[in-house]
């Protein structure tokens, strides 16, 4: 809705698995967003589920006073585009029209559950159909277990030593089973160390903690000057496309120029080879010059 103002989308729906109160972000972060939100439907799907959040003691009349500020605001409803929250839900199956392109997506709904002091959700029976173009994944969900690090389940595997402070530096440290011995030097952070565990906000904080925890072990690291050039030597080594700071530079040139022959105030390319290509342009004509 903000990030390319010419391709304004008419709704977005997002999809919640969880109810309003499970939310992590904060009011800074949905303040982008909340002149789209459409009110009249936002209180209606809250209407939908309040008999499931009261199932598990939670007050729907307290919702503006710990996610949704906005609530305690008089409802003003979006001249434009709008964005609408349908909880309790996850995605089931996605569908395709004639030319190939999502056109639906069907979601099964679910029930919350107290688990273990905390708030869960599980599924049910019941399925809804959504009609959508355009789908965009959470991310988070997993970890990449290609990477080549001790992985588990959907997360990377980092020190059992149990200590006092469940944000120490312990529980940072990658670990490897096999040996049983901590990989010192290497940590995982937010949904890499806890996959989608508290949503964006609570992987946010996790992790700067555990960048705090990096630059501490930095600081006594009898490390060698030329770590990064082995780091992008390896990289190299195995044919993958690294794209550095210079890179990143070199492409936004590239789309500042098309944006400014065209006459458009902002231009971005949606192809990855479109994005290659023009690094490689620029590239060639630094050379040249």
């Amino acid at each position: 809705m903000l990030d390319a103002p010419h391709k304004t989308a008419e709704e977005v729906v997002v999809v919640a698995r969880r109810g309003p109160f499970e939310a992590k972000f904060d009011q800074k972060e949905f303040a982008y967003v909340e002149p789209f939100l459409d009110r009249a439907a936002f209180d209606a799907e809250l209407e939908r589920i309040k008999p499931q959040l009261a199932s598990v003691g939670q007050d729907i009349g307290k919702l503006s006073e710990e996610t949704f500020p906005i609530l305690a605001t008089p409802a003003q409803q979006p001249a434009g585009a709008r964005l609408y929250f349908r909880f309790l839900c996850s995605p089931q199956a996605i569908s395709a029209g004639a030319g190939g392109r999502i056109n639906s997506l069907t979601v099964v709904e679910n029930i919350l559950q107290q688990r273990d002091g905390s708030i869960a959700c599980k599924a049910t029976e019941q399925t809804f159909g959504l009609d959508v173009d355009t789908m965009i994944f959470a991310i988070g969900d997993v970890a990449d277990p290609s990477l080549g690090l001790p992985y588990h389940r959907d997360a990377y595997v980092t020190n059992p030593t149990a200590g006092e402070d469940p944000k120490g530096a312990w529980a940072y440290e990658l670990f490897d089973p096999q040996t049983g011995k901590v990989m010192e030097g290497m940590y995982a952070v937010g949904w890499a160390r806890k996959a989608s565990d508290g949503l964006v906000g609570i992987a946010r904080h996790d992790a700067e903690v555990g960048a705090a925890h990096v630059l501490k072990f930095l600081e006594t690291a009898a490390g060698e000057g030329s770590a990064a050039v082995k780091v992008r030597a390896y990289l190299d080594s195995t044919g993958l496309r690294v794209i550095d700071k210079n890179d990143l530079e070199s492409l936004g040139r590239a789309e500042e120029k098309i944006a400014k022959e065209r006459g458009l105030t902002w231009f971005k390319f949606d192809k990855d080879e479109d994005m290659l290509a023009a690094i490689e342009a620029e590239r060639t004509k630094a050379v040249s010059v």
